[in-house]
């Protein structure tokens, strides 16, 4: 390579900036609330409203996390109310509004995503190294009129996700998921706003997601969160019998 080019392509490089992803990472946990406050976190109940259609039909919404990697959602409306859940291993739902009363199993693709966002309620960025994750820093990108610094972060099943953290407060404005399922790669945009403290760290109580590229986007509005709630793994565990697991709530 001729020594110019070379170092024009110095100069080109993200950690040119003044920034490493791993300079980076670092900011953004310290201003979540530090690695500390976020191991302390081992699980979290947060209660608010869900936004479908263009913002026209809204439902009562929960979501209950715990670690390492359980997950279950609630939305109400009406006096039914689907459930969405992962207890580590595998997925399920009840889905009323489909008409089905009764507990079922949800695939392989469902559980790999939804153990994802588990397993990253912290923040995608917290423990990355112990998780296996690869991170890389791609420079700054437009988000809404923001130069927000863009980070990639890759598991080790290959699925990738897109951080984009505001320039001067270091906390999430944007994650962009690229999973593969079924075979064929999907794109999830995810908008996060409206950061509050629960027990010294900062959670997102806005969120707004989508397919990329698409305008039919779901914005959920949480009003309460609760930090290290009681949860008993059975809420998350695929029901024995229709009775099943007890509410979130």
């Amino acid at each position: 390579m001729h020594p110019v080019a070379a170092i024009l392509m110095v100069l080109a490089a993200p950690v040119a900036l003044g920034h490493t992803a791993e300079e980076l990472a670092a900011k953004n946990v310290e201003a979540r609330g530090g690695i500390d406050k976020l191991h302390t976190i081992q699980s979290l109940r947060f209660s608010g409203k869900v936004l479908i259609n263009g913002g026209t039909l809204a439902l009562g919404y929960v979501t209950l996390l715990k670690r390492p990697q359980s997950v279950r959602y609630e939305a109400a409306l009406q006096g039914l109310t689907l459930v969405q859940a992962y207890d580590g291993t595998q997925a399920w739902q009840i889905n009323p509004f489909q008409g089905r009363k009764d507990p079922e199993k949800l695939s392989a693709d469902d559980a790999k995503g939804m153990g994802e966002d588990a397993a990253d309620f912290a923040g995608t960025l917290v423990d990355y190294k112990a998780r296996g994750y690869t991170l890389d820093y791609l420079g700054t990108e437009d988000v809404d009129g923001t130069e927000a610094h863009k980070l990639r972060v890759t598991r080790p099943n290959g699925d990738v996700t897109y951080v984009y953290l505001d320039p001067d407060y270091f906390l999430e404005v944007r994650t962009v998921n690229r999973r593969i399922e079924h075979g064929v790669p999907h794109e999830t945009v995810i908008d996060y706003g409206d950061y509050e403290k629960v027990d010294g760290v900062y959670f997102p109580f806005a969120r707004e997601s989508g397919p990329k590229g698409s305008t039919n986007r779901q914005r959920v509005q949480f009003d309460k969160a609760e930090a290290n709630v009681t949860a008993d793994d059975v809420v998350f565990h695929f029901p024995a019998a229709r009775a099943g697991a007890a509410p979130a709530r």
